[in-house]
């Protein structure tokens, strides 16, 4: 057993941190650091082929751990197994942590033998000079899994085609610089995180790292530690868990190095300046409290931008399912969830298509909320908004999903556009335009100007629309010019971070007194070193419907599939992957 804040290498379960309240075990805690420390050159120096062999391992043990784990995340969510929404977790919080395992095993095993990750390539300029680098797909099984979708990672301005090599796998080149200890302070919203999180820091960083788990999803150190014990057995990662105070041990610990943040702002400015009017008046005057170098992960206002078009009734309804699903994932407690839909007020179609958004979320029952505090941020959004259409019948503990349209775009400062509501919540706003063209750029300059974050956006266009030249420009602008770290066009942002050879994280450029949503980025299996940000391009609709979407009915079995094939790809398992999606 483990007290709260003490060390959790194994499958061990903190029952007596539940039972002992805030008690920081420091001495716990202070071995866990020291070991780690020890360990800290013995990393830096181990091959690229020894640490692809580590992976190896966690994906294995992550297979094996997989039933349990998911069992006690749907548990804890009031997810049913063999679910759509177990599905769903198994996509989310298991399958994209099998594929970046793999990622980050197959980019090692290519710098033993070339110094660097491959990359799809190739690599083409922008009008303005920056480089844009295909990572999207790479082999014949990524067109099978993600069919019809390309990536692609803009550069900063500046870099250099040449510094886009060079820049590759930088922590390989002086391994001992970065003999660290690094603490991630992991999310409590979706599983995966916190562990794709660490092997970002271990793998393209080269340091060691402590994770503390958020208390809201603590019962999963457990299986973490089970899925990482290579790791663990390495002496390259301590999993511990507890509250605010573990953290703020860690961070000011004198054998920590750096800190990475998966969060929200407010977690943010309390660990870099503290709390109460002593961090109100550090924030103010940019004298942190922690000095150390400290990334971050955290909220967004995502706009989903609709460029009017002439769209089937087909089409419409599967915008209006992709869109709910943007939504409803993981019950609406994601920092890449659609919060703002901007639509132009003159869409002959916008009735039809918002009506056909409000039926599908009709349709969906509402989820548990799970996460503190989604109740009140959920009523502050209807008392400033009387006028939110409420959709389900919430049972105990559930929330109703909840729609606001028409909040005019000229209020600024509304709530819509200012705050993350972090609950099943989502507005709409209507911009005036003489031209679909002018309509997309003014919905850009709105989501750059006017809506919070900087994480993602998705822009949804039809083929037909595309095939007026002055749209087509219009769109190639909005892709250049959105100050966001992830993209989708025609396809949900969140497949950037499934994607994995594709970074997450915030637009670059946030200065620490107004972080919004972040610095930094993982993922990033080329181990680019000045990524910008990534585009995600998929079909405007695809056949069959993604087996991600919320309305997609018997999605379980194609994301069991999906998790053995990303752990091993192999052609014998294609026709099954492929007829698992086909019964939908």
């Amino acid at each position: 057993m483990t007290s709260r804040g003490a060390v959790a290498p194994t499958n061990a379960v903190s029952e007596a941190a539940t039972r002992q309240g805030p008690r920081v075990d420091t001495d716990a805690l202070d071995q866990a650091v020291r070991e780690l420390a020890t360990h800290a050159e013995g990393w830096a120096t181990t091959s690229p082929a020894a640490r692809a062999d580590l992976l190896d391992r966690v994906l294995r043990d992550t297979v094996a751990a997989q039933d349990d784990w998911l069992r006690d995340a749907c548990a804890a969510k009031g997810v049913a197994l063999g679910s759509t929404e177990a599905g769903e977790e198994l996509f989310a919080g298991i399958g994209t942590f099998v594929r970046m395992t793999r990622l980050f095993r197959d980019s090692l095993r290519q710098i033993a033998r070339t110094g660097r990750p491959n990359f799809a390539g190739p690599v083409t300029e922008y009008g303005d000079g920056r480089l844009r680098v295909r990572v999207f797909p790479e082999t014949a099984f990524d067109r099978v899994v993600f069919p019809q979708t390309t990536a692609e990672v803009w550069m900063q301005p500046g870099v250099s085609r040449s510094d886009v090599t060079l820049e590759q796998a930088i922590a390989y080149r002086d391994p001992r610089s970065h003999a660290e200890v690094s603490l991630v302070l992991a999310a409590g919203n979706v599983a995966s995180l916190g562990p794709r999180d660490v092997l970002t820091k271990l793998f393209v960083e080269g340091k060691v790292v402590v994770m503390k788990a958020n208390p809201v999803n603590d019962y999963l150190v457990p299986h973490w530690g089970r899925a990482m014990t290579a790791l663990v057995d390495a002496g390259v990662l301590r999993i511990v868990d507890g509250g605010a105070e573990v953290g703020q041990y860690l961070t000011g610990h004198e054998l920590v190095t750096d800190v990475h943040i998966t969060g929200s702002d407010k977690t943010y400015d309390a660990v870099v300046f503290g709390v109460g009017e002593e961090g109100a008046r550090r924030k103010a005057a940019d004298e942190p409290a922690l000095t150390k170098p400290v990334t971050a992960e955290l909220g967004n206002v995502s706009p989903v931008i609709i460029v009017p078009g002439k769209w089937s009734a087909a089409e419409l309804l599967y915008q209006a399912e992709h869109v709910a699903t943007m939504l409803v994932n993981n019950a609406g407690f994601n920092c890449l969830a659609a919060r703002v839909i901007v639509t132009h007020a003159d869409w002959p179609q916008r009735d039809a298509f918002l009506g056909a958004l409000t039926q599908v979320l009709a349709g969906i029952a509402p989820r548990r909320a799970y996460y503190p505090g989604a109740s009140d941020r959920c009523a502050a959004f209807v008392e400033a908004h009387p006028e939110a259409e409420l959709f389900g019948v919430p049972k105990e503990g559930e929330l109703p999903w909840t729609f606001i349209r028409g909040v005019p775009p000229g209020h600024t400062g509304d709530i819509c556009f200012n705050v993350e509501s972090f609950c099943g919540e989502c507005a709409e706003t209507a911009l005036t335009a003489p031209s679909a063209a002018a309509f997309v750029d003014a919905a850009t300059a709105f989501c750059n100007d006017v809506v919070w974050g900087t994480l993602s956006a998705t822009l949804l266009v039809s083929p037909s629309t595309l095939k007026d030249d002055d749209v087509a420009a219009a769109v190639d602008r909005a892709i250049a010019d959105l100050r966001y770290g992830a993209i989708g066009v025609n396809v949900w942002h969140g497949l950037a971070f499934a994607i994995g050879t594709t970074t997450w994280g915030a637009y670059p450029g946030h200065p620490r007194t107004d972080i919004q949503s972040g610095s930094g980025v993982v993922g990033n299996a080329a181990m680019f070193g000045r990524p910008q940000k990534s585009v995600v391009r998929g079909p405007f609709r695809s056949r069959p419907k993604p087996p991600w979407f919320a309305t997609a009915p018997d999605s379980y079995d194609v994301m069991r599939r999906f998790v053995a094939f990303e752990a091993d790809p192999s052609a014998a398992k294609i026709p099954g992957l492929l007829l698992a999606a086909m019964k939908k």
